[in-house]
């Protein structure tokens, strides 16, 4: 398969430092300016903490110790308007009881395994199957429905919201004992960086990402379909029936999956197609482009623009793929945090990763976790701008 080296066309006003430096942080309290705490409830008699960063153009993100959710996240228009770009809720009894992951820390493993099932070091596992035939997210109680501990710190260029949780040998059905640490980085620059490290004393498999839905006009301001995508990605995995990869990694050319150029997302999703009938729209793992011999670096690889308002939401990545979801199955059932109801596709997912069922897909990139002291890293920059 070919591959070729993402580039960066700096035309907007989007932050460029993927990258901050996390050396000098310090630790900070809720009294100081840039980030507060308060309660937001309780699970199973755990109490439950949102904090919000806040930096000096005025971004803010807002997460919860459950299941380190993006509650909110505050971003300027062309005009310097302020305005929730994600979609969720105000109260976590609706996250408990009906989210579809708005916004969460998703794993033990990421996406969908073909049937819950997998093979490692010759031994099989069973994991719960919670999405038709397959497991999707980690299962049944995945690191979406954790309480995770909380630490904020400061560093020159921003705030940060360090998460922790040990997800316990044979939790959900998965091997090994992991402690995850998921690091929420604010930066002066207006973006938002995702770090995850994991070590884990036996051998497992590991994915990790984030399911925060975007609007980028503003949370339950209509529809998706009218922003535009590009994605540095000329293959992509079909799926079946069931949404499971096929195995084959194929060419984007000629497809509604070819967004090598910017394209409306909603220019092609009703087209008359397989892939776009089996998921309802589009809920397919992406293969970002890098050359062979280029490391996983956390490069520019996604633009999302919104029209109406000229936002910009730039994407980097160390990450092989990423699922973009199109918010098929939102159904105008549930109200979110502005009370405004979410139809449709009310809202999109990049959700950067390895790729679904790679423990049953010896060609797909690894997601077999050792033991060792580097472990797992990877992380993940959304850089908001304005065309």
């Amino acid at each position: 398969m070919p591959h070729q080296s993402p580039e960066h066309h700096a035309d907007t006003h989007v932050a460029s430092t993927f990258s901050p430096d996390l050396s000098k942080t310090r630790n900070v309290d809720a009294t100081e300016n840039g980030v507060t705490s308060e309660p937001f409830g309780e699970v199973d008699g755990q109490p439950v903490e949102r904090y919000t960063l806040t930096n000096e153009t005025g971004m803010s993100v807002s997460i919860l110790t459950y299941g380190g959710i993006i509650q909110s996240m505050i971003v300027p228009d062309r005009r310097g308007r302020l305005d929730n770009v994600v979609l969720g809720f105000d109260n976590l009894d609706e996250y408990v009881s009906k989210s579809p992951y708005f916004g969460a820390i998703v794993g033990r493993y990421a996406n969908r395994i073909a049937g819950g099932r997998f093979e490692l070091d010759g031994k099989p596992y069973q994991l719960p199957v919670n999405n038709g035939p397959n497991s999707l997210h980690g299962g049944l109680k995945g690191f979406d429905r954790q309480v995770w501990s909380a630490e904020a710190s400061s560093f020159e260029a921003g705030f940060v919201l360090v998460l922790k949780h040990t997800s316990a040998d044979g939790e959900e059905g998965y091997p090994g004992s992991v402690d995850v640490t998921v690091t929420y980085s604010l930066m002066n620059g207006n973006a938002l960086r995702i770090a995850y490290q994991a070590v884990t004393d036996a051998p497992t498999v590991i994915n990790l990402s984030n399911h925060t839905y975007f609007n980028l006009a503003g949370e339950g301001k209509g529809t998706i379909l009218r922003h535009a995508l590009l994605l540095r990605a000329s293959h992509y995995t079909p799926v079946n029936a069931s949404l499971i990869p096929t195995g084959e990694i194929v060419p984007v050319t000629g497809t509604p999956f070819d967004f090598t150029e910017a394209r409306v997302i909603g220019d092609r999703i009703e087209q008359a197609d397989e892939q776009l009938a089996f998921a309802g729209g589009y809920d397919h793992n992406f293969v970002f482009d890098r050359a062979a011999d280029m490391p996983f670096q956390p490069n520019f690889l996604a633009r999302v623009i919104d029209p109406g308002s000229d936002r910009v939401m730039d994407v980097a990545t160390d990450q092989p793929g990423v699922q973009f979801y199109s918010g098929n199955f939102l159904d105008g059932s549930i109200a979110g945090t502005s009370g405004r109801t979410y139809e449709r596709r009310a809202g999109f997912c990049l959700e950067t990763q390895h790729f679904p069922d790679s423990p049953n897909q010896p060609h797909f990139p690894s997601t077999v976790l050792l033991p060792g002291e580097r472990g797992f890293h990877s992380m993940t920059t959304f850089a908001f701008g304005r065309l």
